[in-house]
């Protein structure tokens, strides 16, 4: 798939800058036109309404999910390790549309709301298929949920966008061990009693 014009891309990066800084509410189309510094008919050129400009962060949401599954089937380092120690990465393209998607889910937007629930689901059924069992998915999406609000409750505490180590680096590698030996364990036992 082609990237998105520069243009159109500056417009979302406005439209999530504004979300996440000041609310769904303020994200108005002049608004959004003022942060990009394009004219509002610029700005209507890439996106004809407001509706239009969250299916733009919705499509863009979907794109960097699907550059998330790349990397986590192509891990060096595995699956597990990847998706756990990615969940407590701020700042990032995607960390920023998926909180802005958050907002206007929260504001009432359905359409996010159920982009949200397909990510998610999207995740799980990736680690389902690395780690072959259902339930073993289920702990690490919900562990990396976990990690995740952990890293952006400390980051917003101290009030800076800085690496906040949410977990020490031996503890993330005793957690990895500990979820790689469940995941082997598991199948072990399932592929035994089959």
């Amino acid at each position: 798939m082609s990237r998105p014009p520069a243009a159109r891309e500056a417009v979302l990066d406005a439209f999530e800058r504004l979300i996440i800084a000041d609310g769904e509410r303020t994200a108005t189309l002049d608004a959004t036109a003022r942060a990009a510094g394009v004219s509002k008919g610029g700005l209507l050129y890439h996106f004809a309404s407001r509706q239009a400009l969250i299916a733009g962060l919705v499509e863009r949401l979907h794109r960097l999910v699907d550059d998330d599954v790349e990397r986590i089937h192509g891990a060096p380092d595995g699956a597990i390790s990847y998706f756990v120690r990615s969940s407590t990465e701020l700042e990032t393209a995607l960390d920023r549309t998926f909180v802005a998607a958050v907002r206007l889910a929260q504001g009432g937007d359905r359409a996010t709301a159920q982009a949200i629930d397909e990510v998610r689901r999207r995740w799980l059924d990736e680690l389902e298929r690395e780690v072959g069992d259902p339930t073993v998915a289920l702990a690490i999406t919900l562990i990396g949920d976990g990690l995740y609000y952990h890293a952006a409750l400390r980051a917003d505490a101290r009030g800076d966008d800085v690496d906040t180590a949410a977990v020490e680096s031996h503890e993330m590698d005793a957690l990895v061990d500990l979820l790689e030996r469940v995941a082997r364990d598991e199948t072990a036992r399932r592929t035994g009693r089959e």
